[in-house]
């Protein structure tokens, strides 16, 4: 109760434009969200086990009027208000979490454990967000609700699990999501920035985010004693020399003005100190925009692998795209100009950043792909205080950092205006 008193004072300082500038009695639900924020902070759930996180959303949902599904493509959440005939807006949040032990010191840091996707136990975290994206969406449905004669139309809500997986959206989308339900005319989500203060928020046109995709490489070769290497094809320099080759896609192959990343995250082989390993073992995460250019570094890969297994005259390599390649988010250009002046209106002109996309993954991306006009910002979650503190040290803790977390009470206003103030927008014109 402490910690929640504290958070409290703070929020006349964060609210500065989101509640004078938005029509919406924000404050007069804050305080109730606030104990709901601790709640999923401190009960995080890994991807395709949020069940709890599920359950606490729908409830909250049900409260402000919603029909609601549960267990829809996993663990998914669709709840839907309607209210007389007008547009469809789908708002979307994301529940799961990430497999990181928390260390923010906080009063309600989070001590679960669960069994990781490799049967290990980790620690679990909410360390992108999630927590508050779920809070915030349970505030746009509380004024919404609050606020029918504002608006008229169908509101869709939903509640993706597995989005650190890249696969709640396609899961969702597989179980019937735009058959089911009404397919939306228009969809909204937001996600935090770590490193920009409230009251902040980031509106590009255009690609917001990267294709992800994740590949496995496995160089095969002969193995045998460290004492008699000429007997063996040793797999090690001959990944070694992959690894570096692998480089020259990016600096040397691809477009320099069309942004792309390839980065080894994992290099494996070998048990023993004298022992020639059979194979080696690569793990790869390939971030691109274009079509064209992810194409050509995927084809690059499989090319430079085979090529130098050839000059080994090794056994062909094995070159496997694993998981969910995750496409690009990609904000209907129309609906940024379109919703532009609310965000003008709710923090100022100044404070609605352009810039650059960023290289992680989003898999909001695929209601774009189903042809829903589609817009993801980004929303500044650091108050002041704590941002010049970051700074003095020179170390500001990112996304999925285990000292990250958002300063919720003066973050929710903000991002409560923008969310329900854009939806309103949109069911009016």
């Amino acid at each position: 109760m402490k910690n929640l008193l504290f958070l409290l004072v703070l929020i006349p300082t964060a609210s500065f434009a989101a509640e004078e500038k938005s029509e919406l009695d924000i404050k007069g639900i804050l305080q109730g969200l606030m104990p709901i924020y601790e709640d999923l902070h401190q009960n995080p759930e890994l991807s395709f086990k949020e069940q709890k996180t599920a359950e606490l959303f729908a409830a909250e949902l049900k409260k402000s009027g919603f029909q609601t599904t549960t267990n829809f493509g996993g663990f998914g959440v669709v709840a839907i208000l309607k209210n007389n005939s007008g547009p469809t807006v789908m708002l979307r949040t994301d529940l799961d979490a990430l497999p990181i032990t928390e260390e923010t010191g906080l009063s309600f840091s989070s001590k679960q454990k669960q069994k990781s996707s490799q049967k290990s136990e980790v620690g679990v975290m909410h360390a992108c967000g999630h927590d508050l994206h779920i809070t915030n969406m349970i505030g746009v449905a509380k004024v919404l609700s609050q606020n029918k004669t504002r608006w008229h139309g169908t509101l869709i809500i939903i509640g993706q699990p597995a989005e650190e997986m890249g696969a709640g959206a396609r899961l969702m989308l597989a179980a019937g999501l735009f058959k089911q339900f009404p397919k939306p005319d228009f969809a909204l989500a937001l996600h935090v920035e770590s490193n920009e203060s409230v009251g902040k928020v980031r509106l590009l046109s255009g690609p917001v985010t990267a294709n992800v995709d994740t590949i496995d490489i496995t160089m095969h070769g002969r193995g045998g004693h460290g004492a008699n290497p000429h007997e063996t094809i040793d797999p090690i320099p001959m990944t070694s020399e992959l690894v570096l080759a692998l480089q020259t896609l990016i600096s040397r192959e691809k477009d320099p003005s069309d942004p792309a990343v390839l980065t080894v995250g994992s290099f494996h082989s070998g048990s023993k100190h004298n022992i020639i390993s059979s194979s080696a073992q690569l793990l790869l995460t390939v971030r691109s925009f274009s079509k064209e250019t992810r194409a050509k570094i995927l084809d690059g890969i499989r090319r430079k692998a085979k090529s130098i297994a050839d000059s080994y005259q090794a056994p062909a390599p094995e070159v496997t795209i694993t998981g969910e390649p995750v496409p690009s988010v990609v904000n209907d250009a129309k609906l940024v100009e379109r919703l532009r002046p609310v965000f003008i209106k709710i923090v100022g002109e100044k404070n609605v950043l352009g810039g650059r996309p960023s290289m992680v993954g989003e898999d909001f991306s695929r209601y774009g792909l189903e042809g829903v006009p589609s817009l993801m910002f980004t929303l500044g979650t650091l108050s002041e205080s704590r941002l010049e503190k970051y700074k003095k040290t020179g170390s500001i803790p990112s996304l999925h950092s285990s000292a990250y977390f958002p300063s919720a009470a003066e973050s929710l206003p903000v991002g409560i205006a923008l969310m329900a103030e854009s939806a309103i927008t949109l069911f009016n014109n």
